[in-house]
């Protein structure tokens, strides 16, 4: 059967004033576009090799790009799960514990990967695409853009995303932390070296994130597929020795467990909850290769290897209860646990990159739905629009990551630390996901609250387990989210308020054009185009260059910039023009949340419409305004402050919009707020 691929592209904001705060976003309400199944849609930079072999070769991307961070798991989630079982006096698990333990794992990745993410949630695509910011896109349409559930939906959407930042910092630090702990296992001469080698490992990473990442991406699938293939060999061989362990299959163990160990196993479940971190990559990156694929290489490769990895743990730990230590490590022989740490190393290098690209992604998409102000973003390849590089992202990104390497020194440390993000997203996108079965899917609430209630019943069992940990560690992603949350909130907060302050002083365009042909002033040749965020009042540039140059040129445009609720947009619906008066146009161009925006572009698109443009007698007229606080604010003072000062830090529009910057003029203006 044909199947759609979309290409992933960058996000921009609509706010199409130089300058911050010029105005709240701009949603579109139109229907998802829909592309013809078997059409010739454009593939993401990853993906599209992969394509020429088929769906099999799509398989195998994904399995790189999306399953990289579960399939790392291994290294650390039974070792930590055992450790807090054992209880304070680290005391040695009967068979029954471990497996229970074993069949909590096992079934959590049943229960919550497969059945909630790989067979439920990769459904809810909008236009092809996943994550959790398109999940908001599509609640938000459901419920409508006015009134608290509207509220309520951007509330769980800007928890989600800043969440999603407290996961990008802690995995590229716990996952590249635990596999090079390897050496330790292998020979204790290495013990000093752990931690300034996965710093040099990290740095070099981040180091090479401007160069794009296709070449590399190209490898990610075949190691990937290798490492899983690795894992899963030795714990047949465990099995083999211990096969009574087949029994974790059974949930009665899990059940047992939970129900004989009380507090422990509550605590428990906390580690259990490792072995799935990494399921949202399967929701966001659905985009990249299709849901076919990712389902495929999640039944034919990803799932059995992980059960039969997990199962030879299991067995060892029993067998041995010395090897809780490391028994990821410890299930190979000694001449292949060098090979193993390499191979984990660069298996955990691919799952940090997927994480870190996802940032990249996820920061543009904030950007494009008004969370974010505008961050420069480099295009690292001239045909796939999707591989992009955000300098500030990046370097914030590597701080963060460091500073945990440097703070917590080890896996085991870490790890507290790592399920309360994940736990707390997965919380979030239940929530969202019931909102838009109900109302999209067109199910009724009952129904909706069959499917997805026990679902989120489980989430929140698994997030209530990782508060324990917030004084061991868990207090890192909570920081950090609360940071990004006041960030995305205080700037849709303030950009709304400016942008009603400053509609009230606009003038109404079509006044000010009736005026302006009934006494019109002198004309100079060419055309001028006027960015705007409100497309029915006069543009502030517009006003300030009749009052300073008391000109006008012979056509003029009103530009605005529109952000659908799609990921992008057809090419047949970028451009919308309405004429207003004989020298006057209001064009609007439409763009998803997924796209860059490249206004020149875009207008020469509108030569079909009837628009006569030429970027080389066209002067684009941008306002940047330098914000002031005013003595009455709809904010608190320290409000105002960040604001203003996320205001200032914002990207240059003319980049951003990606104008000719010999084409710009720009008009600076005082606003308070």
């Amino acid at each position: 059967m044909p199947r759609r691929v979309y290409r992933r592209g960058p996000a921009s904001l609509p706010d199409a004033v130089s300058g911050a705060g010029q105005g709240p976003v701009s949603y579109s309400m139109t229907d998802t576009v829909s592309a013809p199944v078997g059409s010739e849609v454009p593939l993401d930079g990853i993906a599209d090799e992969c394509a020429r072999a088929g769906i099999w070769g799509l398989a195998l991307g994904s399995i790189g790009v999306v399953y990289g961070d579960i399939g790392t798991s291994p290294l650390y989630a039974l070792r930590e799960a055992v450790i807090a079982a054992s209880g304070p006096g680290h005391d040695e698990l009967t068979r029954p514990a471990v497996l229970g333990i074993v069949s909590l794992i096992l079934w959590a990745l049943i229960v919550v990967v497969t059945l909630k993410y790989v067979l439920i949630l990769l459904r809810a695509d909008n236009n092809g695409e996943g994550g959790t910011l398109t999940l908001m896109a599509l609640a938000s349409r459901a419920v409508g853009r006015i009134g608290k559930a509207a509220g309520t939906v951007a509330l769980l959407g800007i928890i989600s995303a800043a969440l999603f930042y407290g996961d990008a910092v802690i995995t590229p630090a716990l996952s590249v932390l635990s596999a090079i702990e390897g050496l330790d296992v292998a020979t204790p001469a290495f013990h000093d070296f752990v931690v300034p080698l996965t710093v040099v490992i990290l740095i070099v990473l981040f180091a090479f994130q401007s160069r794009g990442t296709a070449k590399v991406a190209a490898l990610f699938g075949p190691i990937t597929a290798v490492w899983f293939v690795a894992i899963a060999i030795p714990g047949v061989v465990a099995i083999a020795a211990d096969p009574g362990v087949l029994w974790a299959l059974n949930p009665v163990h899990g059940v047992a467990f939970l129900l004989h160990h009380s507090i422990i196993g509550f605590y428990t479940l906390g580690a259990v909850f490792l072995a799935v971190t990494g399921a949202e990559a399967l929701y966001a990156d659905l985009g990249h290769f299709g849901r076919f694929p990712i389902q495929l290489a999640w039944f034919s490769l990803v799932l059995p290897s992980l059960a039969l990895n997990y199962l030879g743990q299991g067995a060892l730990v029993y067998a041995h209860p010395e090897a809780v230590t490391n028994p990821f490590f410890l299930l190979y022989p000694d001449w292949a646990r060098i090979p193993m740490v390499v191979l984990a190393t660069a298996a955990t290098v691919i799952a940090s990159q997927a994480v870190i690209t996802g940032a990249y992604s996820l920061t543009s998409q904030a950007i494009q739905l008004g969370l974010l102000p505008r961050f420069e973003v480099r295009h690292t390849s001239a045909q796939q629009a999707g591989q992009i590089y955000m300098p500030r992202v990046n370097v914030l990104l590597l701080v963060g990551v460091l500073l945990l390497v440097a703070l917590f020194r080890s896996s085991s440390a870490l790890a507290s630390a790592y399920g309360i993000a994940v736990t707390g997203t997965m919380v979030v996108t239940g929530m969202m996901a019931f909102v838009v079965i109900w109302r999209m899917w067109r199910w009724s609430p009952l129904a909706a609250a069959a499917l997805m209630l026990p679902f989120l019943i489980i989430d929140l069992t698994f997030l209530s387990a990782n508060m324990l940990k917030v004084v061991e560690g868990g207090w890192v992603p909570l920081a950090l989210g609360c940071v990004v949350m006041m960030v995305m909130y205080t700037w849709r907060r303030g950009s709304r308020l400016l942008f009603e302050k400053t509609r009230r002083l606009e003038t109404p365009l079509d006044d000010l054009v009736r005026m302006l042909e009934r006494k019109p002033p002198q004309r100079v040749p060419g055309t001028a185009v006027f960015l705007t965020s409100d497309p029915k009042s006069a543009p502030t540039a517009l006003l300030h260059s009749l009052k300073h140059y008391r000109v006008l040129h012979e056509k003029n445009i009103i530009l605005s910039v529109e952000t659908t609720h799609t990921p992008r947009v057809e090419q047949a619906k970028r451009v919308s023009i309405e004429p207003v008066g004989k020298t006057f146009m209001r064009v609007k161009l439409r763009f998803g949340y997924m796209e860059s925006p490249n206004i020149p572009k875009a207008l020469g698109l509108a030569r079909k419409l009837g628009l006569q443009f030429d970027i080389m007698s066209t002067s684009f007229f941008l306002s940047r305004r330098a914000l002031r606080r005013a003595p009455r604010s709809g904010m608190p003072r320290w409000q105002d402050r960040l604001f203003i000062t996320l205001a200032r830090s914002a990207n240059d529009a003319t980049d951003y919009f990606q104008i000719p910057t010999d084409r710009v003029v720009e008009v600076g203006t005082q606003v308070t707020i």
